[in-house]
């Protein structure tokens, strides 16, 4: 490995020989000059990798070489070194982008402690982080070998996010594989654990075994806070995963203190099923049995299967025998311009005692990731998918939103999703007959089958809260990444569909879902 090369301005240079030799020692290459002058011709001739700076120097300031030498080459970490501890100083060195500054006399673990940062901070940070991950892969592995509850899955696909956000700072480190072999290993665990324990959760549902499910958002999250605040804003974001939302939260940290909560999407983790349940507080069957009229049933997932949520939830809060001041106001934004308009109109909102804003735009991204070529060369993986949700959420009216409601007092803001999504890399053929339902991840109708070690079969839907239209209605609900594709053209749309992210089976990516509150600052 070549030697880091340091340049040392100091009209005081032979004062500072030991410091020199000390850095010699340690593999480092110093070139030296006791002038402004000088060090920009040594600097123009050859590369440096930092560069320590005197501030007081006779003829050319501090200050002015700085300038000179961040206009040569602005990439360069300046450290400047001085005796001036004037405030004014600093300010006008950190103006002139200056990388950090050290106060004379300087101590030689001063200057290493600089050299470390801005020459090898890369390359110890990724070493602490392989240890550190290969430690916590083998604690994942041995969880693994042992009967899990809701609570340690949570717990362990928070860790796998974690890593594989961690992980996109360091693609170097040949770490992705193992990582995405782990993935693949924990959703199939985690599959099996939701098919054993699904429908006891259905059955319990004030158990400690189960966990909180779509239904029960509104009673926990939202209720308690009408109660406190003056107004409440409850943010439906579609399709959105913790990975996605904890890149938008580092955004959001200037403004707000932010605390999460985890809880589970109900089967099948499709907008119709799992958006419908947390505006009703109800299942999907009880839906279609006290509000017909506003259960649509279709074979697709188009946006008119939740067109009533508004009703839904106004039914919702009469149930609950809730008094609103004023009613409920709703809006769904599905495309920029209306979304604009509401960030343009949003602190007039403050007046409504609840708010409920769905957003649609992360799910139109994954679907969108499928149809358009040029989407996909963009996030050809998962962590360039996860960069471009975070900046979409930079430049959308959702973080406009958010940023002028984080000047009002006395609101609540409550932010989740209704489900989120798994890339897809694996078809299962899927046997039904024309009137079967089209989604990828999850299937109903007559006697519609799959292998087992693909899907989740449920032949018996009211057990699970599900419609049944017929007495042979059944539904089949992928599990881990797979997809299902009919034996028709069956490579054709095997190929097709192949990495794209989808929703609507078993996965933790699907099903673990952030419930998060926000207070401003």
């Amino acid at each position: 490995m070549p030697k880091h090369h340091i340049l040392w301005v100091d009209d005081e240079i032979d004062l500072l020989r030991p410091h020199i030799i000390l850095l010699q020692q340690r593999g480092y290459d110093i070139s030296t000059a006791t002038n402004g002058e000088d060090a920009i011709e040594l600097f123009k001739q050859d590369k440096h990798d930092l560069i320590f700076l005197d501030e007081s120097m006779v003829g050319m300031s501090g200050l002015e070489t700085l300038s000179a030498l961040k206009d040569i080459d602005n990439s360069v970490p300046v450290v400047m070194v001085t005796k001036n501890e004037a405030e004014t100083v600093m300010e006008e060195a950190i103006g002139r982008k200056i990388d950090d500054y050290l106060t004379k006399p300087v101590n030689p673990a001063q200057i290493l402690a600089a050299c470390k940062k801005f020459l090898e901070s890369e390359k110890i940070t990724s070493q602490k982080l392989t240890r550190d991950y290969l430690q916590g892969f083998s604690e994942i592995s041995r969880l693994l070998m042992e009967e899990l509850s809701w609570q340690e899955w949570i717990d362990i696909y928070t860790k796998l996010v974690h890593w594989s956000m961690e992980l996109d700072r360091f693609p170097d480190l040949g770490l992705s594989e193992t990582l995405a072999n782990q993935w693949r290993e924990c959703n199939a665990a985690f599959s099996s654990y939701v098919e054993r324990s699904y429908r006891q959760w259905l059955t319990s549902p004030d158990s400690p075994n189960t966990p909180l499910l779509s239904p029960k958002i509104l009673d926990t999250y939202v209720l308690p806070a009408l109660k406190s605040y003056s107004s409440v804003f409850f943010f439906i974001i579609d399709c959105m995963r913790l990975d996605q939302w904890l890149l938008m939260e580092e955004l959001l940290r200037p403004l707000y203190t932010i605390t999460k909560d985890y809880y589970y999407s109900i089967l099948p983790t499709a907008t119709p099923y799992a958006r419908n349940a947390i505006f009703a507080g109800l299942y999907p069957d009880d839906i279609q049995k006290h509000y017909p009229e506003w259960w649509v049933e279709g074979s697709g997932e188009d946006y008119g299967q939740n067109r009533f949520e508004k009703e839904l939830l106004t039914k919702f809060l009469e149930r609950r025998r809730v008094k609103l001041r004023n009613d409920v106001k709703y809006v769904k934004i599905i495309d920029t311009e209306f979304g604009k308009k509401i960030e343009n109109e949003i602190l007039s909102y403050a007046h409504n005692h609840l708010n409920a804003i769905v957003v649609n735009v992360v799910d139109m991204i994954a679907h969108s990731r499928s149809d358009y070529p040029i989407l996909k060369e963009i996030a050809p993986n998962e962590s360039a998918y996860r960069s471009l949700t975070r900046s979409w959420f930079q430049h959308s009216s959702l973080y406009g939103m958010l940023k002028s409601l984080a000047n009002l007092d006395n609101i609540r803001i409550v932010i989740t999703t209704d489900h989120g999504s798994v890339r897809c890399m694996r078809g299962a053929k899927a046997f039904g007959d024309k009137e079967t339902s089209t989604c990828l991840r999850f299937k109903f109708g007559r006697n519609v089958k799959a292998e087992k070690r693909n899907a989740m079969i449920i032949e018996h839907p009211e057990e699970y809260h599900l419609p049944r239209h017929s007495v042979t209605t059944n539904y089949i609900i992928a599990k881990e990444d797979y997809y299902f594709v009919y034996p028709t053209e069956y490579n054709h749309y095997l190929n097709h569909y192949r990495d794209s992210f989808q929703h609507g089976g078993i996965s933790l990516e699907e099903m673990i879902l952030p419930v998060i509150h926000l207070e401003a600052k």
